[in-house]
């Protein structure tokens, strides 16, 4: 597969992510991280914005899912201004949390944020689509809010590899409606939420190019039932799926054997 790792997985799967990664390489490689250079001052509170404030709920949500034991060693991936990171400390104070993300201005709000509050989180800029860490490193993996810009099958191979075994990964995303009604009402929504959320915060020219991509990337992206079929052929066992609003947004969890 073009820029992909040729792990065999479903046709289907190689297929979707040739798609993807033809049509949205170069937003990946570059304009995203101006995207993310310019949000990263009020992005959380633009996400809650667009959200209706859902998107905090839905974090509490998907912390309270995680599940690990005192002492375990935490990675978050894309772990952006590591409101997942700051959340399982809150809850369990002596858990050892790492975080990685490209976006070195969004992992410096992270850490202004995480040591406002006391808490250290070991942080990491870098590309996620290969891991610098070694096998069987981490109790838990979490990703929230960021495999529809991503290679899923290179990101999804990595976590499996870094997990211990018995170890468990958590995900949590904005995913394709399996509806077509609710998936076309989505899109509109979501155009019409993006774009108002960009002039209310004033987004830069990159920001607010992206419009149509945030629409397009989730058209191109999986379903619930297609991400834990996913989860399962790259090697992931016991996997779960919680779905809320309608498959638009869902979690899912995964256990290494």
């Amino acid at each position: 597969m073009d820029q992909l790792r040729t792990r065999e997985v479903d046709l289907r799967f190689q297929h979707r992510e040739r798609a993807r990664n033809n049509e949205f390489s170069p937003i990946w490689q570059g304009t995203l991280d101006a995207v993310f250079k310019d949000v990263a001052p009020y992005y959380d509170i633009a996400s809650d914005f667009a959200s209706l404030g859902l998107c905090s709920r839905w974090r509490r949500r998907f912390v309270t899912w995680v599940d690990i034991g005192s002492g375990g060693r935490v990675l978050d991936v894309c772990a952006g201004t590591n409101g997942v990171g700051i959340a399982l400390l809150r809850r369990q104070p002596d858990l050892n949390v790492f975080a990685i993300d490209r976006s070195a201005a969004m992992q410096e709000v992270g850490q202004q944020r995480a040591r406002a509050r006391g808490f250290q989180i070991q942080s990491f800029i870098d590309d996620v689509h290969e891991l610098p860490f070694d096998e069987n490193s981490f109790d838990v993996v979490t990703l929230q809010f960021a495999s529809r810009h991503l290679r899923v099958v290179d990101v999804f191979s990595e976590i499996h590899r870094v997990l211990k075994p018995g170890g468990r990964f958590y995900h949590c995303d904005m995913l394709k409606p399996e509806s077509p009604v609710v998936a076309r009402l989505y899109n509109t929504y979501l155009k019409a939420c993006v774009s108002g959320t960009a002039f209310a915060f004033r987004s830069g020219s990159e920001a607010r190019s992206c419009v149509d991509y945030f629409v397009r990337a989730i058209d191109l992206f999986y379903s619930a039932a297609e991400l834990s079929e996913l989860l399962d052929n790259i090697g992931f066992s016991d996997v779960a799926c919680q779905s809320a609003t309608g498959g638009i947004v869902a979690s899912h969890r995964g256990l290494k054997r």
